[in-house]
């Protein structure tokens, strides 16, 4: 190779660096600009609930929170508006958007970014009982089953008698067999609640990976903390085996709790009264 030929080499290595570093020089600018976005600061000092035209309103000193589509946040249910007002109210020096699940929940029904209909959301939470966490259960270790049917069959036994319906787990790879008169059971149900609980039941089964433990939760069968407990059943069996990473496992399991305890408010303060009652003096 000459040393023309050469000197050309080296001149286009140098060259696609520098663009890789651009590049990555531009991502990194990003995700700082996006982190920026994430944790702004706080901008208020006080948070208030507005009554306009009939519905709840969220004020910021004496600015009109909005939704992430510029709509003014406007909600049905004064004590789920009190909700949103305290997780705002609570931020400290950094707005943390991440943390305020029912804020997010509340954003995403009234923005409907993918313009879900009822029956969308429905359809969504009905098909979820096919990959059913607690739906799954293996044999091939049998102190595991052991825990899983000992956990799991009671809420899978309730949830059948609860909703009329004939849904058996499976041992089995090709998981469980779930009937159409099944869900359209679930789905009748799910459509006596109105367009908001949808959203709140949608959120829930991305949470658990279960729609059976969400129903249970919101029914009030189980608590919250349990029904975290039983989506994370065979990691906690396994943790119980090799050990757990105190701070990281505590601080996942907390988030689902917080995300869950957010879907059970949210589907309750839409499912019934939307008004504060005063206790007369």
């Amino acid at each position: 190779m000459s040393t023309l030929q050469i000197m050309n080499t080296i001149h286009s290595f140098g060259k696609t660096a520098t663009n890789i570093c651009y590049k990555n020089s531009m991502n990194i600018r990003n995700v700082m600009s996006f982190r920026k976005y994430a944790t702004v600061k706080r901008f208020y000092r006080e948070t208030n609930v507005l009554k306009s035209d009939g519905k709840y309103e969220i004020v910021l000193d004496q600015r009109k929170l909005k939704t992430p589509k510029g709509n003014i946040f406007a909600i049905e249910s004064e004590p789920l508006a009190l909700a949103v007002a305290t997780e705002w109210d609570s931020q400290k020096d950094k707005i943390l958007r991440s943390k305020m699940h029912i804020t997010t929940l509340c954003n995403t029904m009234l923005d409907n970014p993918n313009n879900y209909t009822k029956y969308d959301l429905v359809n969504y939470v009905a098909n979820y009982l096919d990959t059913d966490t607690i739906l799954f259960q293996t044999k091939e270790d049998e102190e595991l089953y052991k825990f899983q049917s000992n956990e799991w069959d009671p809420v899978i036994e309730w949830f059948n008698k609860r909703y009329g319906t004939n849904i058996q787990k499976s041992i089995e790879m090709s998981g469980p067999i779930v009937s159409q008169e099944d869900k359209n059971r679930v789905n009748k149900h799910l459509l006596s609640h109105n367009f908001a609980s949808c959203y709140g039941f949608v959120y829930g089964v991305d949470t658990l990976k279960s729609m059976i433990l969400t129903m249970a939760c919101v029914d009030r069968f189980i608590s919250v903390e349990k029904a975290v407990l039983l989506s994370r059943l065979e990691e906690e069996y396994q943790l119980g085996h090799w050990g757990r990473v105190e701070w990281a496992h505590d601080l996942s399991q907390q988030d689902l709790q917080a995300r869950l305890s957010a879907v059970v408010l949210f589907i309750y303060c839409n499912n019934h009264s939307s008004k504060i009652q005063k206790k007369e003096m």
